[in-house]
């Protein structure tokens, strides 16, 4: 079974060797690597494990700044993807927990009943008050999220999904993918086997939703985000702004909706121990690991910059002191009197 990953990235080279073995780990056989404006690293990175037949690493083709959209066009041509069995698409900080059977794709593939696309709800991970970037396994190190069932406020969450070849594919989304036969309801599940809403499948869908409730859809996986990382890490993610949307800021606001810390859930550590032996099988490659050290070098220094700059030290200080509950929920306690 051939199981392609498609990621744009810009600035994550600190981070590569833990989402590539993971997914390694997990069963993904193919990753096919879109950077852009690196200052990091990133590119030379993933060139030399591209030269080693560990990933496919190209440009993003984007002439704006749409950079996923563009990329997710251009991959539906490149023959990594034409001869996958399935697409996986998704960003570098998340990571796939397969709960079912020996926790790899194909477990999860056969407990959905093989369908022809698999949305798994996000579980966002808190920083745990976590300040130093440290290199080490990022799911080894934040353990706390939010209730499962829900985020702030909101029932419904978002999803990634996992895409069989004979999906009737209009486009790939980041999120989602989308299909035009409005007669042809492909056989589409949640991450515990159930079929996806109606209103979320349909082709009709003029609003391209790309969440739904998530009670009950992690019985078999859930897909663990850790947008926060370290709050030096979270900085220098600032700093750089989002690979895919210009003028998108990563504020007190997105540190408050993704920071909710209530719920304990350590499961995925159980992957760590062949996690760490696929990185150090990496590491082991020529030129890899001395790779990965400029990338973790240059992350530090920039973290080092960006804190002799009065802006960011503000910054720093407001989301060590920010509310632990996000606008929402703060707008609920004061309607019902609660501090």
């Amino acid at each position: 079974m051939r199981i392609t990953a498609v990621t744009c990235v810009k600035n994550e080279g600190p981070f590569l060797l833990e989402w590539i073995a993971f997914n390694r780990v997990i069963g993904l056989t193919d990753f096919l690597f879109y950077s852009n404006d690196c200052t990091d690293g990133t590119d030379r990175l993933l060139d030399a494990l591209g030269a080693q037949g560990i990933v496919t690493h190209l440009p993003n083709p984007a002439t704006n700044r749409n950079y996923q959209m563009q990329a997710l066009k251009d991959a539906r041509r490149q023959p990594i993807v034409t001869g996958a069995d399935w697409v996986w698409v998704a960003d570098v900080d998340e990571f796939l927990n397969i709960h079912v059977g020996d926790h790899r794709l194909p477990a999860l593939i056969e407990a959905c009943g093989n369908p022809q696309a698999i949305s798994v709800h996000f579980q966002f991970f808190a920083n745990g008050g976590v300040t130093d970037y440290v290199d080490r396994p990022v799911i080894a190190q934040f353990t706390h999220s939010h209730n499962p069932d829900i985020c702030g406020a909101d029932t419904a969450m978002e999803v990634k999904s996992l895409i069989r070849r004979d999906f009737p594919l209009g486009y790939y989304g980041a999120h989602r993918p989308f299909h035009d036969d409005e007669k042809d309801q492909p056989h589409w599940t949640d991450g515990a086997g159930r079929q996806v809403p109606d209103l979320f499948r349909s082709a009709a869908n003029k609003r391209r939703i790309r969440a739904f409730p998530a009670r009950g859809a992690r019985r078999f996986a859930t897909l663990n985000h850790y947008a926060l990382r370290s709050l030096d890490s979270y900085q220098v993610k600032n700093d750089r702004g989002d690979v895919n949307r210009e003028h998108r800021a990563f504020d007190d606001t997105y540190w408050r909706e993704r920071n909710d810390a209530a719920w304990e859930d350590r499961s995925i550590q159980r992957y760590l121990p062949a996690l760490g032996a696929e990185i150090d099988r990496l590491k082991a490659l020529p030129g890899i690991a001395d790779l990965h050290l400029e990338a973790v070098a240059a992350h530090r220094a920039r973290r080092d910059a960006l804190l002799a700059d009065p802006a960011y030290v503000e910054m720093r200080e407001q989301l060590l002191n920010a509310s632990p509950y996000c606008a929402a929920e703060a707008d609920i306690l004061a309607e019902i009197g609660l501090p």
